[in-house]
């Protein structure tokens, strides 16, 4: 099996070229969208999908989730993943920093979703139900 690389060169290209993340790093509240916290982000994001996320679709199409007893059991390694991706802000990027996220654009929260994405839908299908 060939393992993933999540395309974070491609991502960061959409970012920069089609979505203009420089200008709108200058919006009020996008302040720390700066061009180092956005690659550091990215990369980040990539090595969760590529490390973490990835390795997730042979146990999701092997076991697949389970419901038992009132119970949703899910595959090997779904929630040892998701505590990583809470502890790693995964879940926190575009929302309001009042709120407890970290105020980053929706463009670039999208773009890592892509990474998460492409490693293996249906874990990150997950996330996107909260």
């Amino acid at each position: 099996m060939t393992p993933f690389q999540a395309p974070t060169d491609d991502i960061r290209f959409c970012l920069d070229v089609h979505a203009d993340i420089a200008d709108i790093a200058k919006l009020p509240g996008y302040e720390d969208a700066t061009p180092d916290m956005i690659a550091a982000i990215l990369e980040e994001a990539g090595k969760f999908a590529n490390d973490v996320v990835a390795p997730l679709n042979w146990p999701g199409d092997r076991q697949g989730a389970q419901f038992e007893n009132g119970v949703v059991r899910t595959p090997d390694g779904y929630k040892d993943a998701y505590d990583k991706f809470v502890e790693n802000g995964g879940n926190t990027l575009a929302f309001d920093p009042e709120f407890g996220g970290q105020g980053l654009p929706w463009s670039l929260a999208i773009g890592v979703q892509e990474s998460w994405h492409a490693a293996s839908m249906a874990w990150t299908l997950c996330p996107l139900l909260t």
